[in-house]
């Protein structure tokens, strides 16, 4: 029986949709309670169809010009358009049909802060301080408020007293954190957070947000403590479960890493997110076809989610099918064009291919994004080295020593390349620097000289530099 209504509504809302819409296209007469106004808006914004929404609004208000539910779309409406001008005077006409509407503030309020008005908008929340009992929803938007207008110490602060009457505020907890970290305070409020905590040993948000601060100062021991708490206290917070995989991916424990994203899994479903970055883990243990299947998890949930694309460009690069990589790849760069290592894999793939063209406009592609990383250029070089183009790899590197100069690995690998090409002098010369910047590594020279101890000279200046 209930599914027979449900079909019956659903018809009627159709048949209502069609009368709305023939009635726009006519210019017919036609009556609507205000109830079918409120549901044809509310249906055409959700579908993102502004045009006949803001239709709907007029001609519902032409008839009961005093809906709140009505008004107040029409804010967003035009809003969405950018009029915030035409939304505030009808917020101003709202708050004279229905004074004192809190509402309405709130409306006011967004508006105010999409113009920039961060005055008037902090002006509208202390109003409300006095008529509201969850006073840490409003000490938590003037704190948003504050900090759209980049004033973070007042936003700190406010997050603060929304926190000192709601622990569990999770948005509170989340932006103080982030705010801490733009101003560089968050390590010098660890007391703060452990206080939060003290204050509350079983409030799962403290703990977490505990964690969060841990990660964001690296210190990824302490956060992955933070977190298992946060799970002990509350067996199905999915988000603690998510954040304490990235913590044991940060501390290259891959194993445990994995556990915690699959039990994300099991409590909030498959997120492209966090299917992401289950699958970097499976890739990390180099368990590529299990990688493969969830990063097509990811991608299937969102195609615009570009690692998603990325990381199965790296897992087919590692199973050497490179043709199907090269596609990934290029996946992966319509979505997201000036990621240099995107552009990085892509060259070297398509270099396995025998598209040697392709290849080096994509690793003049990666080094224009980002000159400043040394991996790349020497990627690049290493290319042309081995084509026994060593002079063409000298002139890139002697450009990236410019950019870099102060880049040990460059030097080495300099060294290396002149030393095939026969310029001994010069490539001492740059062993020398290189030892100089990082003595430890010279390591890297067995890669190209298996018999490094059989090379005199190079042997002989690399103890010299030992003993220094």
């Amino acid at each position: 029986m209930m599914e027979k209504n449900f079909g019956e509504r659903k018809d009627y809302m159709k048949e209502t949709l069609l009368r709305f819409e023939r009635m726009i296209k006519n210019d017919e007469p036609t009556f609507f309670d205000l109830e079918t106004y409120e549901k044809i808006t509310a249906h055409y914004i959700e579908k993102g169809d502004w045009e006949k929404a803001y239709e709907a609004c007029e001609r519902g208000l032409s008839d009961f010009p005093y809906s709140l539910d009505l008004l107040l779309n029409k804010v967003q409406l035009h809003a969405n358009r950018g009029e915030h001008d035409l939304a505030i005077e009808v917020l101003e006409r709202a708050s004279l049909f229905h004074p004192g509407d809190i509402e309405i503030s709130y409306m006011q309020v967004g508006i105010f802060n999409m113009m920039g008005e961060f005055e008037e908008a902090i002006g509208v929340l202390e109003g409300l301080l006095n008529r509201v009992e969850d006073k840490d929803e409003i000490y938590f938007q003037i704190g948003q408020t504050y900090q759209n207008w980049g004033k973070y110490e007042e936003a700190i602060q406010n997050y603060k007293l929304s926190l000192r009457r709601n622990l569990n505020n999770e948005s509170a907890l989340y932006e103080l954190a982030h705010c801490l970290d733009l101003v560089g305070q968050l390590e010098s409020h660890l007391d703060y957070y452990n206080e939060l905590v003290d204050r509350d040993p079983f409030s799962h948000h403290a703990w977490y947000n505990l964690g969060i601060a841990f990660s964001k100062l690296e210190r990824h021991e302490d956060a992955v403590r933070a977190y298992e708490y946060a799970t002990l206290v509350k067996d199905d917070f999915a988000s603690a479960f998510f954040h304490l995989g990235n913590a044991y991916m940060n501390l290259e424990k891959y194993e445990d890493a994995k556990g915690q994203y699959l039990r994300a899994i099991e409590l909030e479903g498959e997120q492209p997110e966090t299917c992401c970055c289950l699958a970097t883990c499976y890739e990390r243990l180099e368990e590529f076809e299990t990688a493969i299947k969830y990063y097509r998890i990811t991608v299937k949930l969102d195609s615009q989610w570009d690692d998603g694309w990325f990381g199965l460009g790296i897992c087919f690069n590692e199973l050497g099918r490179w043709y199907e990589a090269a596609g990934f790849l290029r996946k992966a760069i319509q979505i997201t064009e000036l990621n240099p290592d995107y552009w990085l894999a892509l060259a070297e793939t398509e270099f396995r291919i025998g598209n040697i063209v392709s290849a080096f406009e994509a690793f003049e592609k990666s080094a224009e994004i980002e000159p400043a990383n040394p991996d790349i250029w020497l990627k690049w070089s290493h290319v042309l080295f081995d084509q026994g183009n060593y002079a063409r790899a000298c002139d890139l590197l002697t450009a990236a020593i410019e950019e870099m100069p102060e880049e040990a690995d460059l030097y080495y690998r300099m060294a290396v390349y002149q030393i095939h090409s026969g310029d001994y002098r010069e490539a001492l010369i740059n062993l020398e620097v290189a030892l100089t910047l990082d003595y430890d590594a010279h390591v890297q020279l067995f890669d190209f000289f298996p018999d490094l101890e059989k090379q005199k000279a190079l042997f002989r200046i690399i103890e010299q530099y030992r003993e220094k």
